[in-house]
């Protein structure tokens, strides 16, 4: 999602980390009751490698093949969804936490991740990172758990709860944002202890993350990017005095990691027509000028590591990550505009494995294409004008 605005830097944070690592299962305050009851319904058939569309009161449950609509969960209010790392599982941001859909079976599960706020959900080496931006709490679990209802988390408390972002690596080591309620700086990292490895604090704005070949992290500021990287931390300066870097998409396969680019602190909405792309093995970066614009909902990374953007001009465009050059452009929609409000629906593409999945709000559709031959290969249609796009990121 988009950053909050700017404002004056507070007091730095401790110099001691402020991280705290225990194991717990979820208990009585990790049920909804609610959600118990939705769980206690008969099972529906399974859907296979599915897909999940919010809408204006619930969630619409795809097949991932047809594209046809296999259920639709009630849920009121605006509601965000994230894959959860496995072949069934859905992480639902919640005015209550996180709750955890099973996109199989078309139905809520009684497990509840309790906090005001909950924002990014980040999949990496077989953990899913939920940060709850109102506690500051960052919640580690292992996706297979998901298939029992009380599977047991790691968690990790910032000094100051506020809109971040962590990420577990292979090696057990944490990297998570630093900031409060009034300004985010910068990213600290402690290994699998707990004992503080680095920070670095001079990313204003720091916001989103990525990850690249060789479990290069990268997470975004107002004037570039931090990447860490064998117990370093590298600032790589936008080319521009005010270049904001705040979603970025990265291949495991792939140095390069793709962000978006903005250029005015002053706009009410920035419709940005650059995209950044961050070389994590030469410390450099490089701007692509689309010619088009582009949302937040936008950025993908095909099957071998493409860099993928849905302009507004209703097209996919490939970028050769290493070159920076723009390969080819796949017609999918027709033309859109960004709405105001961030919360509005706007075309989204999700990618899984060969296959862009692109919403047409305004039209109430979703296509499927094959990314090699730029072809539609399915598309399906909703009752109601889908929002947020998701879906398993395993397959069976």
């Amino acid at each position: 999602m988009p950053t909050t605005s700017r404002t004056k830097r507070a007091a730095a944070v401790s110099a001691l980390l402020a991280l705290s690592a225990v194991v717990t299962a979820c208990g009585s305050e990790d049920t909804d009751e609610a959600s118990a009851k939705t769980s206690e319904k008969p099972a529906a058939a399974t859907v296979r490698q599915p897909l999940v569309a919010t809408h204006d009161g619930g969630i619409y449950v795809l097949d991932g093949k047809t594209l046809k609509i296999a259920g639709d969960v009630p849920l009121p209010g605006y509601n965000r969804v994230n894959p959860a790392g496995d072949d069934k599982h859905i992480m639902v941001s919640t005015s209550r936490g996180f709750r955890v859909l099973d996109a199989s079976r078309q139905k809520m599960t009684a497990t509840l991740f309790k906090g005001a706020e909950p924002g990014h959900v980040v999949l990496h080496a077989g953990h899913t990172v939920l940060f709850t931006d109102g506690t500051g709490k960052a919640t580690v679990l292992d996706p297979a758990d998901l298939r029992e209802t009380k599977p047991e988390t790691e968690t990790h408390t910032s000094p100051h709860p506020h809109h971040g972002v962590a990420i577990k690596l292979k090696n057990g080591e944490f990297v998570s944002t630093l900031g409060t309620a009034k300004e985010r700086k910068g990213i600290v990292v402690a290994d699998k202890n707990g004992k503080e490895i680095t920070r670095n604090e001079k990313c204003p704005e720091v916001h989103g993350e990525a990850t690249a070949k060789d479990e290069a992290v990268v997470v975004g500021c107002e004037d570039g990017v931090l990447v860490y990287k064998d117990h370093e931390i590298t600032k790589v300066d936008s080319p521009t005095e005010y270049g904001r870097i705040g979603n970025q998409k990265g291949h495991e396969d792939s140095a390069v990691v793709l962000g978006d680019y903005k250029q005015d602190p002053e706009a009410e909405l920035e419709r940005p027509e650059k995209v950044s792309l961050i070389n994590t093995a030469t410390g450099k970066m490089k701007l692509v000028d689309l010619g088009t614009s582009y949302t937040f909902k936008s950025l993908a990374r095909g099957p071998q590591g493409e860099a993928l953007v849905l302009g507004t001009d209703g097209k996919i465009h490939v970028i050769a990550p290493e070159a920076g050059k723009v390969t080819s452009s796949i017609p999918v929609l027709g033309k859109w505009s960004e709405p105001m409000d961030w919360q509005q629906a706007r075309p989204e593409i999700f990618v899984r494995g060969g296959t862009a999945f692109v919403t047409d709000p305004e039209n109430k559709k979703i296509h499927a294409v094959d990314l090699e031959s730029g072809k539609k290969k399915a598309t399906g249609t909703f009752p109601e004008k889908p929002n947020e796009l998701a879906g398993v990121t395993a397959t069976r």
